[in-house]
Parts: C-alpha cells; structure tokens; sequence
C-alpha cells in the first residue's frame, strides 16, 4: 500500500490506519513511514535536542512509535484523528522521559575527560548556546498550548490542519493560537533587548 501523498488529513490517513490494523504488512510499513518521521521530529523538539541522561529524543520517538504499534490493532475511530492519537502518545513518552531523568540519582564520575576537538571559536559557541537558551526561557514562558502549536507546526512541520487535528483544534483556532505566540514571543524579545 502507498504511502498517502500530501498532508496527514483524516481522508487521507484512515484507510492506511484501518488496512494496517488488519495487520497488512505494506499497509505497516506505509503507516510506519508516515508516523516515525512526525515523532520523532516531535521529541527532538520537545525535549530541545538534548540527550536526557541515557535516552535521547530518538530513543524516546521509538518507544512512543512502538507504543503507537502495539496499541493499533485495538485502536477504534470514533471520528478522531489517528494523528491525535500519535502526538498525545509522543507527549506522554516525552514526560515520561522527563520523569526518568528526575529520578536518576547517579553520581558524576570525579574527573572531567579530556576535551575533544573544538569546532568554532569558544566565543561563536559560548554565544550560541546563550542565544538557544534565552530562546528556551522564551518559549517556556508561553502557554503550554501555544508551545504546542509552535512544536507542531514550526518544528514538526505539519499544517494548522494537521495541527489542529493532532491537539483537538480547529484550523482557525490553531491560527490564531500560533499568532499570538509568536506576537508574544516578539514582547518578550523587544522587553529584554534581545539583539
């Protein structure tokens, strides 16, 4: 079974869900290569491109992927969207994941090892992590449903319909949302003299 072309709409998803349900082995795989992508540009992005400890953002988008797998043959659609479904797994194993890592009570090993090769200027990089983590403490001062809608569609790259799908939205409520994100974002820059 191909691989429905263009965007993750409901007409376009269902029959891949309902034939990998079934447990077609194409229609597995066009459905693997449809949702593996979307999470795992969905941790990266939730869990900001750090590794966590031992787990790492695909590490934790091939467990949310999994799970997606082993709940599919139960998954009944009573009229959602199956890209809900995936992102509220996604969420789930990225908290999960945050959890592990609060828990873990190891101690740092007494030396540092030694230093790698330096790729940029340790002014360029000292900068450049500053400015990601300003950017961070930006973002995180956000409500947590516009963090989503920027994740969404910013960093996974899917439309305010496929957004609005995913959260329970509508595509104008999605719009709007982003919008005042990022309008918020801007004050936020502007009132700290971001330059």
């Amino acid at each position: 079974m191909p691989r429905p072309s263009g965007r993750l709409t409901k007409e376009t998803l269902d029959p891949l869900v309902a034939a990998a349900k079934t447990g077609d082995p194409d229609a597995v795989d066009a459905l693997l290569a449809v949702v593996k992508p979307m999470l795992v540009r969905y941790c990266r992005a939730r869990m900001g491109g750090r590794d966590l400890s031992y787990l790492s953002a695909d590490d934790v988008a091939q467990e949310a992927c999994l799970a997606v797998f082993k709940l599919l043959p139960a998954y009944e659609d009573r009229g959602g969207s199956f890209v809900y479904l995936v992102r509220a797994i996604a969420a789930n194993k990225v908290a999960d994941a945050f959890r592990v890592v609060s828990r873990d009570r190891s101690d740092p090993v007494p030396e540092l090892p030694e230093a790698g090769s330096v790729r940029d200027e340790p002014e360029s990089h000292v900068l450049g992590v500053d400015l990601g983590t300003r950017l961070g403490r930006f973002v995180a001062r956000l409500p947590k449903l516009q963090r989503e809608v920027l994740t969404l569609r910013i960093v996974v790259g899917l439309s305010a319909t496929e957004t609005a799908a995913a959260l329970g939205l509508t595509p104008g409520n999605v719009r709007v949302k982003q919008h005042r994100a990022l309008v918020k974002l801007r004050e936020l820059v502007k009132d700290e003299d971001f330059s």
